[in-house]
């Protein structure tokens, strides 16, 4: 599993945002691995690339991922039919400290068009930076992760 780096993807909608926050990363010293999209196609469907990204989470080639669509819920449906992947979609940092405390989320996701991208980066630093609390939270954590 590679933990420095962190896997990004996001359809035509998420784009701009991603590319933002994909380079906002950099900055922070991350490295960041793009699942897509790589250009801007309005034709592109955020479950692939939604897919693309929770696959490699789920077969432990990352650690964690940011996803990028629209409203960000067709991103979270889509990678949270991954066995493994705890995606919380966060519109503010204090649900983003708390998806990580207590879900041990491993891909946060963001709207495109429902945050501003200055809202977008306190969320990110707040999943960033959250650490999981284990005790009780790990066995609801276990139990997501066992659910078919």
């Amino acid at each position: 599993m590679n933990k420095d780096v962190i896997g990004v993807a996001g359809d035509h909608a998420g784009y701009e945002f991603k590319e933002q926050i994909k380079a906002y990363l950099e900055q922070k010293g991350f490295s960041v691995k793009d699942f897509g999209a790589c250009q801007y196609d309005a034709s592109d469907d955020y479950p692939v690339f939604a897919s693309d990204m929770a696959s490699a989470i789920a077969k432990g080639e990352y650690s964690r991922g940011v996803l990028f669509c629209g409203t960000g819920i067709g991103a979270s449906i889509a990678a949270n039919r991954h066995k493994g992947v705890r995606a919380a979609l966060c519109f503010t940092p204090e649900m983003a400290t708390l998806s990580r405390k207590h879900n041990n989320s491993n891909v946060v996701v963001l709207g495109a068009r429902t945050l501003s991208v200055d809202s977008a980066k306190e969320i990110l630093d707040a999943w960033l930076e959250g650490d999981f609390e284990g005790g009780r939270h790990q066995k609801r954590v276990e139990l997501l992760d066992n659910l078919s």
